[in-house]
């Protein structure tokens, strides 16, 4: 029996292959993500209400000069228009059945997410075409804060990382009932201008670094605890975003990173770009107020929410 020569097998090889793939062997591509329903779980930061307002520098009508819920859209929203959905709460085009649901509500703390995905739960499941937002946490860690020095440093840093894993668990819980998760991490509160207040006035510790490390302990634990298997979870860093806006304001074409931009007279929800400090606005101050993203945090948070969900391999 002849033996194949080196170049022999080389070719058979290659005949096999093209047989392979003309039979349909070999990899497949990747369908790309469609989700029919987008859905919402967390606090403010994530919140629309029934009037379509969000916790954010609002935006105003170009001609009516009136306060319009697809202007300045929060994060959620951008991440939903990139799918083609919308929240019934913002549906300016009054889409027949908007297909998103929104359970995040102002001043939830870590303990409420469960109580939202059971209400969500009660009426629906979970499917492989949901898109599942998830962020909460910075209210509790907050809460944590205040506690401070009534309770230690370490304490309240084994606290926070209690309160990460708890999300973790939660937004793990969601993920084995085949919904698609992006979650993120919570901003870096020692950036905020409630961190920078807190340390002009008080001189015991870096109050800053506290808020820091309570944030990071947060995201750390919940970070560590999230199934990994590159599928069923995308994760969003906001704490990373937030450093660095802050760190490099330019190259985000932000003019102020330590301000709020509302008026401190006026409620979040019914901050608008009339509603400002002096030479404030929405697209060039990075917060809206002490704590909550201006509607340029929240394009930036959107983007990345984005770009995650559209390459994630759900």
């Amino acid at each position: 029996m002849k033996s194949f020569s080196g170049a022999s097998r080389l070719l058979a090889a290659f005949a096999l292959a093209v047989l392979m793939s003309a039979c349909g062997g070999g990899s497949s591509q990747i369908d790309p993500f469609h989700p029919t329903r987008i859905i919402s779980f967390g606090d403010e930061t994530s919140a629309i209400t029934a009037t379509g307002q969000k916790y954010t520098v609002n935006g105003l009508d170009a001609t009516t000069k009136l306060q319009a819920c697809q202007v300045n859209p929060n994060w959620v929203q951008i991440l939903a228009t990139a799918f083609e959905l919308v929240f019934p709460q913002c549906n300016p085009d009054h889409i027949a059945l908007p297909q998103g649901l929104m359970y995040a509500t102002s001043g939830a703390k870590v303990d409420d997410l469960a109580t939202q995905i059971d209400r969500h739960l009660a009426v629906s499941n979970f499917s492989s075409k949901d898109l599942v937002t998830i962020l909460i946490g910075t209210n509790d860690v907050l809460e944590l804060y205040k506690q401070y020095p009534g309770q230690s440093e370490d304490s309240l840093i084994t606290q926070a990382k209690q309160l990460g894993i708890a999300v973790a668990d939660q937004v793990n819980r969601v993920a084995n009932q085949n919904g698609r998760v992006i979650v993120s991490t919570l901003p870096d509160l020692g950036y905020t201008p409630y961190a920078l207040k807190e340390q002009s006035t008080k001189f015991d510790i870096d109050r800053a670094k506290l808020l820091s490390d309570l944030s990071n302990a947060f995201n750390v634990a919940m970070r560590l605890e999230l199934i990994n298997d590159g599928r069923m979870i995308g994760l969003v860093l906001l704490d990373e975003s937030v450093q660095t806006a802050a760190k490099f304001p330019t190259a985000f074409s932000l003019t102020n990173v330590t301000d709020p931009a509302c008026l401190t007279t006026v409620s979040p929800v019914n901050c608008n770009e009339n509603t400002l400090v002096v030479n404030a606005t929405g697209t060039t101050w990075l917060w809206a107020t002490d704590t909550l993203l201006s509607a340029i945090g929240q394009s930036r948070l959107g983007s990345l929410a984005q770009t995650r969900a559209q390459n994630n391999p759900f």
